[in-house]
């Protein structure tokens, strides 16, 4: 049974932003390679962090909402856990839509 995901995903932005459109192409191509159905990917844009950990200050955010098995989200975070472009990541099952009902 396939679920509905959304996938919030930090790209590490630092002297990349010419280059955030390509980052963002290939990440979907991991999606779909991994087994998700990419439904919809909203580019929310770059933001500096409230806190600051380490080097990184500031990232590109982008929210992928995708469906796919049970596993998926799994095998995402594994992959995606090595890319040097992505900062952080972050999943979350959303809830199943309900078919509209006809007003009687």
């Amino acid at each position: 049974m396939k679920n509905r995901y959304e996938a919030l995903l930090i790209l590490n932005a630092q002297g990349k932003e010419d280059s955030t459109k390509d980052i963002i192409d290939r990440l979907e191509k991991v999606f779909t390679k991994e087994g998700a159905a990419v439904e919809q990917i909203q580019r929310l844009d770059q933001r500096k962090f409230t806190y600051v950990a380490g080097k990184v200050d500031h990232g590109y955010y982008v929210n992928f909402i995708f469906s796919g098995e049970a596993d998926v989200c799994t095998k995402l975070k594994a992959k995606l856990d090595f890319d040097e472009d992505v900062y952080r990541q972050h999943y979350l099952r959303l809830k199943t839509r309900k078919p509209a009902q006809a007003a009687a």
